[in-house]
């Protein structure tokens, strides 16, 4: 009886454990997440710590120095002629509706203030349709102020444009009733399109509005009588438009997350876009569905005379050109190229990478510390942007029943003796997780249904995303862009961030590769894209580093200016530091300034290279691109350095 006492206590003791041990495991699955994204965080620092892995080697640090050549050109957006103060008694209100992603809308802003200041008109503060129209979202943060600061946005400008947050209540009425006079500008209007036309109407009715669709209702680039109204589009973008406080918060800390023990970090913005994908037809470059899902996109564009083409292009043929974007496997095999080593850290911007995760795989081998909000943030910081939304219903798509006139059940039953031939089996369920997400319709239908509640909120939360990865890309150490001046005569992301970087810091590193260049040099070593020869390492070393300077600058003034003024803002926007003078010369205070730090500048690096003279590591160092002259067939370790598939 004892025995079997004991045994029973025994039991009893293992089945609590068992019991304790459950709850502990499902306390640790529910907090998991939280406890990865912290983990990922730590390994990061940790994998490139100065103290762990000791100095960087000196070619290393050269990928991200200044471009010595650019450091005069400094911003300067400030008036430089006669410009009067606006004055009170205007010619009546501006209202404006703004439809488009993140670079499109902040490119309309600009220009409806300098529009406002064309026709001394009083702005209201412009409504963001992407976040208005959306279901469910917080009350919080509305319209304008979803993304922007109202208060810093009506400042700034007070010496530019009156801006105000609502029209009066009379005139407020009045737009409830539909008795309003609205605009629709076409694309890229002129300035005489405003004062012949638009201007008679706002001095008649004393309100006007304007919708504003394709993200830019004013000519990017004006004559030379409106060079002030260019120079206060920079004041605008570049000084006004300061995201609300809560996202400037959260880039910082992620841009600080990043620094983390002092190291550099690049920012690449793939610019994988659907839209732009099928307006250049690069729908091959992918596989399956997503392949249907561009092709679908691109015969919309063309039903509604956006673009004017074939459906079905050769997209190799337009890669060739430099039509289609860099891909990330060739993105990462010319950062391979320029000597940044394995451990780099690289932030991964862009709300909409299409295509997802399978793309990036051949770039996350290369480079293990790719990383993106998702990475840095816990999921609580990014919901604290959001504020408090009303929950919606899941997005799962529903397939189209498929019902026959003939059971197939009994059809199968009654098809006779065997081995005779059967008709087909019977249908096989289509399981929920099948067709999930914003695809499943490709399968069952021949068109787009129209966005759920939830897609109108998820598009809105993609302008958050992408304003945490402006502020992330602008500050960041080197910025490489996968897919600007898309073609498709539209402001785009990388674009908007490459202008931003050449205004505030005309030296920083940001590449302007040329796709259809580095097309041809990818097809001279198709075999042989993970070890290619030296002098194919050369070639695109060579060419990235003439794209910092002034050939990249020449390309991007022809390519992109005439899309987009803000993507090349300069010469209007900038002065040159120049010690004899000229026309487009920097006041002397600023020049006083600019050589003070300047001195500085070189006395601490002085101090940082005595330290790192005999710290070199020979088999790290890569040669200068000056080292061109030397023999390809000389032995050289550089190339199983730096191309080692096993990095």
């Amino acid at each position: 009886m004892m025995i079997r006492s004991k045994i029973k206590w025994f039991a009893l003791g293992g089945l609590v454990l068992s019991v304790l041990s459950l709850l502990v495991h499902m306390f640790v699955a529910n907090t998991s997440v939280g406890l990865v994204q912290h983990s990922v965080m730590t390994r990061f620092i940790e994998d490139l710590n100065i103290d762990v892995v000791g100095k960087q080697a000196v070619r290393s640090k050269s990928l991200w120095k200044k471009v010595k050549s650019l450091e005069v050109l400094q911003p300067y957006a400030n008036p430089r002629s006669k410009y009067p103060a606006p004055v009170e008694q205007s010619n009546g209100f501006i209202y404006a509706k703004i439809f488009g992603e993140f670079e499109k809308i902040r490119s309309s802003i600009c220009d409806l203030v300098a529009i406002s200041r064309l026709l001394n008109a009083t702005l209201v503060i412009p409504e963001i349709q992407d976040s208005t129209t959306s279901k469910g979202m917080s009350s919080e943060f509305k319209s304008f102020s979803y993304l922007y600061n109202e208060e810093q946005f009506i400042t700034s400008l007070k010496n530019d444009v009156i801006i105000v947050k609502s029209l009066p209540p009379k005139l407020k009425e009045a737009r409830k009733r539909k008795e309003l006079l609205t605009f629709k500008p076409k694309k890229s209007a002129s300035p005489d399109y405003y004062i012949k036309e638009v201007l008679p109407e706002l001095k008649k009715s004393k309100v006007i509005g304007l919708v504003v669709v394709d993200g830019g209702c004013l000519q990017p680039i004006l004559s030379s009588k409106f060079v002030e109204y260019q120079r206060l589009r920079c004041r605008v973008a570049f000084h006004a438009l300061h995201f609300r406080p809560e996202i400037l918060a959260l880039a910082h800390l992620m841009v600080k997350r990043l620094r983390a023990s002092g190291q550099p970090y690049l920012a690449y913005h793939p610019g994988l876009v659907r839209d732009s994908l099928a307006h250049q037809g690069c729908a091959e470059l992918f596989q399956d569905i997503h392949t249907e899902l561009i092709q679908y996109r691109r015969a919309q564009m063309i039903k509604q005379k956006i673009i004017h083409d074939e459906l079905r292009v050769d997209s190799f043929i337009r890669k060739a050109n430099g039509s289609c974007p860099l891909m990330p496997e060739e993105v990462g095999l010319l950062f391979r190229a320029m000597g940044y080593p394995p451990t780099t850290r690289i932030y991964l911007a862009g709300s909409e990478t299409f295509g997802g995760q399978r793309v990036m795989i051949p770039l996350r081998a290369m480079y293990t510390n790719l990383v993106d909000r998702s990475n840095l943030c816990h999921k609580h910081e990014l919901y604290k942007l959001l504020g408090n939304e009303s929950p919606l219903s899941s997005n799962s798509f529903k397939p189209v029943s498929t019902k026959t006139s003939k059971d197939p059940k009994k059809e199968w039953n009654e098809a006779g003796p065997r081995p005779r031939p059967l008709p087909p089996p019977p249908d096989r369920p289509i399981y929920k997780h099948e067709k999930e997400g914003w695809y499943g319709w490709v399968a069952e239908k021949d068109s787009e249904p129209d966005p759920s509640p939830l897609d109108l909120r998820d598009k809105a939360h993609r302008l958050l995303w992408d304003a945490l990865d402006y502020v992330v890309s602008v500050e960041a150490d080197a910025f490489f862009p996968g897919f600007n001046n898309d073609g498709s005569g539209l402001p785009d992301f990388s674009s908007l961030v490459m202008g931003h970087r050449l205004y505030e810091m005309a030296s920083a590193r940001t590449y302007r590769p040329d796709r259809e260049f580095l097309a041809k040099l990818f097809n001279s070593t198709q075999d042989h894209l993970y070890f290619p020869k030296r002098s194919w390492i050369l070639a695109a070393r060579k060419h990235l580093n003439d794209s910092l300077a002034e050939e990249g600058l020449e390309r991007q003034l022809i390519q992109s200016k005439p899309i987009s003024f803000l993507s090349h803002p300069i010469p209007e926007c900038s002065c040159t530091i120049s010690k004899t003078g000229g026309k487009n010369a920097c006041p002397k205070w600023m020049e006083d300034s600019f050589y003070k730090s300047r001195l500085q500048e070189s006395t601490t690096l002085n101090e940082n290279e005595q330290l790192d003279d005999n710290e070199i590591d020979e088999e790290q160092t890569d040669p200068d691109p000056e080292d061109e002259h030397k023999s390809d067939s000389s032995p050289s370790m550089e190339e199983d350095v730096e191309m080692d598939p096993n990095d």
